[in-house]
């Protein structure tokens, strides 16, 4: 498994959402705020909102604070104004990163984005550096505990799937972002859970990564994510299983 099903899958079991759930709660008021200035608050008509809210109420977060966030993007409270920004560099080994920002003031994040990719023996790169080795899908994490893999194949390219693959203990379904609401709707009515439902960045290849890189390139994920102006993190970065322990084992 990489990139962003990979880095989500490690999260996971190092605690790191749980042990942050409140900044978690932080950034996905952002994302619904934003959602809602560009696109009005209506779920309903504004699929971005919706994919938020969505996003918010997987996460437990409380219904007051998000409907809190739809008015400070309606308007109807005060709120900052946030510019989306996408920031490009490498980790470890050339791993290539993304991090997706929301910010009130872009030159604040930009210092404090490389100095994070400095310290962790990475570097800020320009636009366009490392994106164009990324593909927007969307991108399902199903745990295998609740459902058989044939029937799971069956639901999904049914409901437009592209692809169904085994990675560990989840199975990772992937698809067009046209078709991501119809597979998440399907999902729903027939009561298959998710640990992961979202538009994604699906690297086009994968940097296999030693015990030495693999390390600096997961505290980098984590510095990042850490961040209160960046939204998500995706890489191309694969960490073999043999190697994994040894990895998490720190």
């Amino acid at each position: 498994m990489a990139g962003h099903s990979h880095w989500a899958n490690i999260a996971a079991k190092k605690g790191v959402v749980d042990k942050k759930r409140g900044k978690l709660f932080g950034k996905l008021s952002r994302a619904i705020i934003v959602a809602a200035q560009h696109g009005g608050g209506d779920p309903v008509m504004n699929l971005a909102l919706r994919y938020a809210i969505d996003k918010a109420r997987k996460a437990s977060m409380p219904k007051e604070n998000i409907d809190r966030a739809v008015k400070k993007g309606c308007g109807e409270l005060s709120g900052e104004n946030f510019e989306e920004l996408v920031y490009e560099g490498y980790g470890s080994a050339g791993v290539a990163v993304l991090c997706d920002i929301l910010t009130e003031n872009r030159n604040r994040t930009a210092g404090e984005v490389r100095k994070i990719f400095e310290v962790h023996g990475g570097n800020l790169g320009s636009t366009g550096c490392v994106a164009w080795m990324f593909e927007r899908k969307g991108l399902f994490l199903v745990p295998c505990e609740n459902v058989e893999e044939d029937e799971l194949f069956e639901i999904a390219l049914e409901a437009g799937a592209d692809d169904v693959k085994a990675n560990g203990d989840v199975y990772e379904v992937t698809c067009s972002v046209d078709a991501f609401q119809q597979v998440a709707d399907e999902f729903e009515q027939k009561q298959i859970p998710t640990n992961l439902a979202e538009i994604s960045r699906i690297p086009e290849t994968t940097v296999d990564l030693d015990v030495e890189d693999g390390k600096k390139v997961l505290k980098l994920m984590e510095a990042l994510e850490d961040h209160d102006d960046v939204q998500s993190v995706t890489a191309n970065f694969n960490i073999p299983d043999e190697i994994m322990a040894e990895v998490m084992a720190e």
